[in-house]
């Protein structure tokens, strides 16, 4: 426990400090938003046992959503982060109803038809902006009174917003709630053996899920300003599947840990390799499953156990 204490207390010193360690806070942000998309999937694959093959959905029409309230009906920051956030939530239920009640592959391929089915939404609708997406998205202020233009107070709110995150699915993974999550995980005959309304306790999940990546997915289009097409398309829901398993899925730290590996492989690595990058990351990941099949904080876990 000292260890992982300690840990901690690096990591979060580290986070306060990275805009005046001569960090990018651009940089830092969207890693944030990313880490936090990776954590809201890794409650549903890592926690409860549901591989969605369509998760940027609900990243990807939420940003759409905040960036036309924000830019083209001048809404302030809150109340258009607030109604993506609302918005992922409700396409989580529709689409969890429709999903959850299959199992396995079926689950994950209905996930993919109805996330490729809002990608076509978002090329062909008209408020969208089609293949040229919203471009000039204001980050206004917060309440009149923290005013997001700067990158530092835009910053430390992502960062903030992150920890809520953090600390929530925490909280949720060790609640009576969050205990049944991880028996139909494992035994789900058995959950159901017990009296378990399991499809009750998946569809919350699901929604849960998709209502945090809604709040990644707005925050993001905050920080940089834009929603493009990229947000929703099927290669971002690999991406955050990528993150999560790389990290280590069923670990709380372990999304951080991938989305902080793909990122910045992307940021940086692609200056000098172009598109080479994602053949580098599929190595990467590669390698990953051959050798390290818990994900890296997952492995470094077992190891300390059997130490």
């Amino acid at each position: 426990m000292r260890a992982a204490h300690m840990f901690y207390l690096i990591a979060g010193l580290f986070a306060l400090s990275a805009p005046f360690l001569g960090i990018y806070p651009v940089f830092m942000m969207k890693l944030l938003c990313f880490a936090m998309f990776a954590c809201a999937f890794n409650l549903l694959l890592g926690f409860s046992g549901m591989l969605s093959f369509g998760h940027a959905a609900f990243f990807g029409f939420s940003a759409y959503v905040t960036a036309w309230l924000a830019a083209v009906h001048g809404w302030g920051a809150a109340p258009a982060t607030l109604a993506g956030i609302v918005v992922s939530a409700l396409l989580g239920l529709v689409i969890g109803v429709l999903a959850i009640r299959r199992r396995g592959i079926y689950f994950a391929m209905i996930t993919l038809a109805l996330a490729q089915l809002i990608f076509f939404v978002c090329l062909e609708a008209p408020f969208t902006g089609g293949e040229n997406g919203l471009q000039g998205v204001p980050r206004g202020s917060l309440f009149g009174v923290l005013q997001l233009k700067s990158d530092i107070v835009m910053y430390y709110l992502v960062l903030g917003a992150f920890l809520g995150v953090y600390v929530f699915i925490r909280r949720v993974v060790h609640s009576p709630f969050g205990q049944v999550l991880k028996a139909i995980h494992e035994n789900e005959p058995r959950a159901v053996s017990l009296g378990y309304d399991i499809n009750r306790y998946k569809l919350v999940a699901f929604v849960l899920s998709a209502t945090l990546a809604g709040l990644a997915g707005s925050l993001k289009t905050l920080v940089l300003g834009f929603a493009t097409l990229s947000d929703v398309q099927q290669a971002n829901s690999g991406e955050v599947i990528l993150m999560t398993l790389l990290g280590g899925s069923g670990t709380f730290f372990g999304p951080v840990v991938g989305a902080t590996v793909v990122v910045t492989l992307q940021e940086y690595l692609s200056e000098f390799v172009g598109g080479w990058v994602t053949v580098i990351i599929g190595v990467i990941f590669i390698t990953c499953v051959l050798v390290f099949r818990r994900g890296i904080v997952g492995e470094l876990a077992a190891f300390k156990l059997r130490r």
